[in-house]
């Protein structure tokens, strides 16, 4: 199978992170649970591994480095934990639903009131509206940093600036640029940012987190077991521990820990410089097929691979070809996985007009080879011949 669907999921990981599994599997308990050697070694991987994050999006506190599920939980965590009756929030409409079910929620059951800023047809945010949209009672700005529809990279420094002037906090959903560039929350302005590890991280399902930056108390998620204080009838109010009841995904962490040192061995810019050739290769091998449409600012496309500014993300749709079906027939008669339709993002779709058809969207990785693109740009003009 040629596999092009890493927005999802990476489907290959690096050996390191399975042996990492393998290897907490077999030495690994349960951390902060005991004191016999496999407990103090599952809490010292935890530990360094909140502290490699941590320098890994430019935080200076490891204790505030909260592991989730994945960032739709961490997402929900924030956005509950932070908002309350009478709150005002501005997002954007390229968010996924991780972002927007939670907002929606806050909305009927707390009287959060929401704005959204647009995007122009190339999927670029509208940006004079983040301050358009302030009012006295706005208490955040919620945005992805790419958007998992067009690929678009949001200029986080931009509203980073935006939220300061107006003392808003910034919470960044960093799902698909976590892992393929650069992340520094200070110099950006981020106060809160959330992640997941399964995508550009390298690491398995069932991973991610939020990183805290700065002195923000999130109310409690969920209560229970937590190795510490276990007289009091409260959740302990310190960090990470406020967060994290429950036993973590200490295999889960491993991995993502092994992921992390993997990528930094192989360095973020030499990762999207790879990934920046191949959606060059396959967008120049594709965009003079009769009929295409892209959904995103081909121009940014036009420099050298190292300096585009663009997710691993290529969409189009390919005449009156449904996205479902020509997903299909790369599928079937291919053996290439894609993804098509809405991508759990519909205000995107909304603007592009793509409700019904929905978009298909190429997302590659590392990993993915240049043979691989090549014939990916060959099943694609086959179809759109078979479909003329």
């Amino acid at each position: 199978m040629i596999y092009f669907d890493n927005a999802a999921t990476t489907f290959k990981k690096p050996k390191e992170v399975i042996d990492a599994i393998n290897y907490a599997l077999l030495n690994y308990t349960n951390s902060g649970r005991g004191a016999y050697r496999a407990a103090l070694d599952s809490g010292r991987m935890v530990y360094e591994t909140r502290v490699k994050l941590a320098a890994f999006f430019g935080s200076n506190d490891p204790s505030k480095v909260i592991f989730t599920s994945n960032a739709t939980e961490a997402l929900n965590i924030t956005l509950f934990g932070l908002l309350h009756k009478g709150d005002h929030v501005i997002s954007t409409v390229t968010e996924h639903n991780s972002v927007l079910r939670p907002l929606y929620k806050l909305e009927s059951s707390k009287g959060v009131s929401i704005d959204f800023v647009g995007i122009d047809e190339c999927g670029r945010l509208k940006y004079d509206e983040f301050e358009k949209y302030i009012r006295p009672n706005t208490k955040a700005i919620v945005i992805n940093h790419i958007s998992n529809v067009s690929g678009e990279i949001a200029d986080i420094e931009y509203v980073g600036k935006v939220a300061k002037k107006h003392k808003l906090y910034l919470i960044v959903d960093a799902s698909q640029s976590a892992g393929s560039i650069n992340i520094d929350m200070t110099k950006l302005g981020i106060d809160i940012l959330c992640f997941t590890g399964h995508k550009s991280l390298f690491g398995p399902g069932g991973t991610g987190g939020i990183v805290i930056n700065g002195d923000i108390l999130l109310d409690t998620f969920k209560v229970g077991g937590s190795g510490v204080q276990s007289f009091n009838k409260c959740q302990p109010s310190e960090y990470p521990t406020r967060l994290e009841a429950g036993t973590l995904n200490i295999m889960g962490i491993a991995g993502l820990l092994a992921g992390i040192e993997f990528i930094n061995k192989v360095g973020k810019e030499n990762i999207h410089k790879k990934e920046m050739l191949l959606i060059k290769r396959f967008y120049e091998g594709i965009k003079d097929i009769e009929g295409i449409k892209f959904y995103f600012d081909t121009q940014s496309l036009e420099c050298k691979p190292e300096n585009i500014r663009h997710g691993s993300i290529v969409s189009f749709n390919l005449g009156k070809i449904p996205s479902a079906d020509l997903a299909d027939c790369l599928g079937e008669d291919y053996d290439i996985a894609i993804r098509a339709g809405a991508h759990c993002a519909p205000l995107i779709h909304e603007a592009f007009n793509t409700k019904e058809e929905g978009i298909a969207r190429f997302s590659f990785s590392y990993f993915n080879t240049e043979d691989e693109v090549d014939e990916a740009i060959k099943a694609i003009k086959e179809i759109a011949v078979s479909f003329s």
